[in-house]
């Protein structure tokens, strides 16, 4: 996992104190990782298009500009002027190899935006937006320098921003780089070296979150031979008057290893590998519950069983007390649901929209006053907290907004927490499982189906 930071301006400054570094030196070595990655890319003779800012940002591309001249086919556009100080500084040097700047956009292989930096607070103005708009329109591969220009300091595009193929984060990632609304922008997502390491730049400031990868999950391999089906855990999954959710989580949980998964409550039919009662089993290590529910009861082994809590009981007055007396809480809802899960606890009145604009700082709210609930917030890119601790999973995507993918990630948590994994442990890991299954699919990014995603389980470590 990486670390993630709210804003990098302390991380540059401890860089200029500590190492001897200038904020001029950083400038040069953020065009170079630039450079790099053009280098390695593209064939020299391409045409490289840089739309630069009139602010440090659009120095970063200026000093682009004098470092690819002579080499590949370069077009600077300054379409808002030159206004700091150092932004003119790299023009002087840019004009000395001979450098022109163009007057329009035009046609090119690479096209790099240095229009506006991290700090935007603001709607783009009109001559901006115009700007950002022709960039998107325009062909070619697409580069953002530290961040999509139009995204502001909450990932938010104010209103657009400009669509990359690949952003290069200078020195380290911004949380902003992965909200849900910035995945349309971002692209790939590299980190540029600002002359000293990764690790040294970052030292400095205490990550807010961190970034989840691939190599971060950890599935529940049997390494005893000498074991049985109690060994793994006993899930217990109520159905409610939707059963079919039910049904779905209990599959999820037995295929991602629970020794032993019994659906609670009137099931039509059930599948035959699964167990049904009338109430949870002795001995249930763990249980799901929310899932498809409708007006069902929850039983009171919410109270006390390590649980999931999912869709329809995440509405009702009783998860109050369920997050006041239950240390083993995983709540997973989806933007609407802990829009009114805010409401629910007191905490806010605020709707989908809202939460979707601030969506780790609706969560970080929430952790403060249930610091010992893990929270799932599901969307494009799951965020999973406990109290202070925030990560976030970039790996999902389109292919999961189906009907029923919520209900597997239930199944594939619950069963985690039936075998014993801590509850934070069992969200962020079967964030990652759940993600990685969809992409395991092979299917048009349409067709994807529940039962796919629960078979793709079993093809994670091959």
């Amino acid at each position: 996992m990486q670390p993630l930071f709210l804003e990098v301006s302390t991380l540059d400054s401890a860089a200029v104190e500590l190492f001897g570094m200038s904020h001029e030196l950083l400038m040069e070595n953020a065009a170079r990782s630039l450079a790099e990655l053009i280098r390695a890319r593209f064939r020299a003779g391409s045409v490289v298009r840089i739309v630069s800012g009139s602010g440090n940002n659009g120095a970063d591309g200026i000093a682009l500009a004098r470092m690819l001249w002579g080499d590949y086919r370069v077009r600077l556009w300054l379409p808002l002027g030159c206004a700091s100080d150092l932004a003119k500084l790299q023009l002087r040097r840019a004009q000395a190899l001979g450098i022109e700047g163009v007057e329009k956009l035009g046609q090119g292989d690479v096209l790099v935006d240095a229009l506006f930096g991290s700090g935007l607070s603001r709607d783009l103005g009109l001559d901006s937006l115009e700007v950002i708009r022709e960039m998107n329109e325009a062909r070619g591969y697409k580069i953002a320098c530290d961040i999509p220009s139009g995204i502001d300091s909450k990932g938010n595009p104010r209103p657009i921003a400009f669509k990359a193929d690949l952003t290069c984060a200078m020195g380290a990632i911004r949380e902003a780089l992965l909200s849900d609304s910035t995945k349309e922008f971002v692209g790939e997502l590299v980190v540029g070296n600002l002359g000293i390491s990764q690790r040294l730049y970052e030292q400095n400031q205490p990550p807010s979150a961190y970034l989840l990868g691939r190599e971060d999950v950890r599935l529940p391999w049997r390494v005893r031979e000498d074991s049985h089906k109690g060994s793994y855990g006993h899930l217990a999954v109520v159905a409610g008057e939707r059963e079919g959710a039910a049904v779905l989580a209990a599959l999820a949980g037995l295929h991602f290893g629970a020794g032993l998964v019994s659906l609670v409550g009137e099931v039509k039919n059930p599948p035959y590998e699964l167990m049904q009662g009338v109430s949870v089993p002795k001995g249930a290590s763990a249980l799901a519950c929310g899932m498809g529910l409708g007006e069902r009861e929850c039983p009171k082994d919410a109270w006390e069983l390590p649980s999931v809590l999912d869709a329809d009981i995440l509405g009702r007055e009783e998860i109050l007390s369920l997050l006041e007396k239950n240390p083993s809480l995983v709540l997973t809802p989806h933007p609407k649901e802990f829009a009114n899960l805010l409401g629910v606890l007191g905490i806010a009145q605020v709707s989908t929209l809202e939460v979707q604009k601030d969506r780790m700082g609706w969560a970080r709210i929430f952790g403060e006053r249930y610091p010992r609930a893990v929270l799932l917030l599901k969307g494009a890119n799951p965020i999973i907290l406990q109290g202070e601790r925030l990560y976030i999973n970039p790996l999902g995507g389109a292919m999961l907004a189906k009907g029923g993918s919520g209900d597997v990630l239930g199944g594939i948590i619950a069963s985690l927490l039936a075998q014993g994994r801590s509850p934070l442990e069992s969200a962020i890991e079967g964030s990652l499982a759940h993600t990685l299954a969809a992409s395991r699919v092979e299917k048009a990014n349409y067709a994807l189906t529940p039962l796919d995603l629960i078979q793709a389980l079993g093809k994670l470590s091959l």
